[in-house]
């Protein structure tokens, strides 16, 4: 059951979601490629997929659940019996309910989950002085991503029709776990360093950041911490300092490796 068109879609405010959605898509070995990049913006309307496309949806986990933001957005796509690859990136401490939120969310979509993976991805909270899976997706995780996507490829040939598929079982538990309250916090500017360049602005996945009074504004309440902007600053002007860095570099520093459903 062979695919010529592989449709990406993913939320990736620091490009750990796209960077594995890519490898996966290089081991399908699909003719054409098409992308609905949603990290800054939704869709305007619903788009249908059809069955004759096989689709990846690649989504940050903040607190062991999907990203609200990109929950959102996902839910513009429709399915007509289309297959599809959910994929969750969690920064090396647990992606808990999140990869089960996603594929159950899909499946009301009129999407078919063929595979699952929880794969890592640096931490939006790693700094240098504490890393939490600094560089991941390294070099070792996109080859055993582009492997999925051929073990992926397998299964669908030998079972040459979506309908002879078993249901995917992935991991996680429904009712999904309740995430706290969040505390409104956003990253802080350093105005000597500060070009007002506008970069950090352009990458903001909610349009949380501006420029008020001529000093750089951070809105704390539609702020998500993703912290794109902290790490794409070209300046190094941009930080946010939390005491979970600190929690999550002593308790989750060891490597975990990705997980993989067929």
């Amino acid at each position: 059951m062979q695919y010529k068109n592989i449709h990406l879609i993913y939320f990736s405010p620091t490009h750990t979601s796209a960077k594995i959605s890519y490898a996966i898509a290089e081991g399908l070995e699909a003719e054409t490629l098409s992308e609905s990049d949603i990290t800054c913006e939704g869709l305007k309307e619903p788009l249908l997929i059809g069955e004759n496309e096989l689709v990846i949806v690649a989504v940050p986990v903040y607190g062991g659940r999907v990203a609200e933001t990109a929950m959102e957005r996902i839910r513009m796509f429709q399915g007509k019996d289309t297959p599809v690859i959910p994929v969750v990136v969690y920064g090396n401490r647990d992606y808990e309910d999140a990869l089960k939120e996603l594929s159950d969310t899909l499946v009301v979509q009129g999407f078919i989950p063929v595979s699952a993976g929880a794969f890592v991805g640096e931490h939006s909270y790693s700094r240098k002085d504490m890393p939490i899976a600094a560089g991941r997706p390294d070099k070792d995780d996109l080859f055993k991503a582009s492997q999925f996507g051929h073990d992926t490829l397998k299964k669908l040939d030998d079972a040459g029709c979506l309908s002879k598929l078993p249901v995917l079982e992935v991991k996680g538990n429904y009712p999904y776990k309740v995430k706290g309250p969040s505390t409104p916090q956003a990253p802080v500017t350093d105005e000597e360093l500060c070009t007002q360049c506008e970069y950090c602005i352009d990458v903001c996945p909610v349009t949380a950041i501006s420029i008020v009074d001529d000093r750089m504004f951070s809105d704390p309440v539609l702020c998500i911490k993703c912290c794109a902007c902290v790490k794409e600053c070209p300046e190094g002007a941009r930080t946010f300092d939390t005491p979970y860095t600190a929690m999550l570099h002593k308790n989750f520093s060891a490597r975990r490796e990705p997980e993989l459903f067929f």
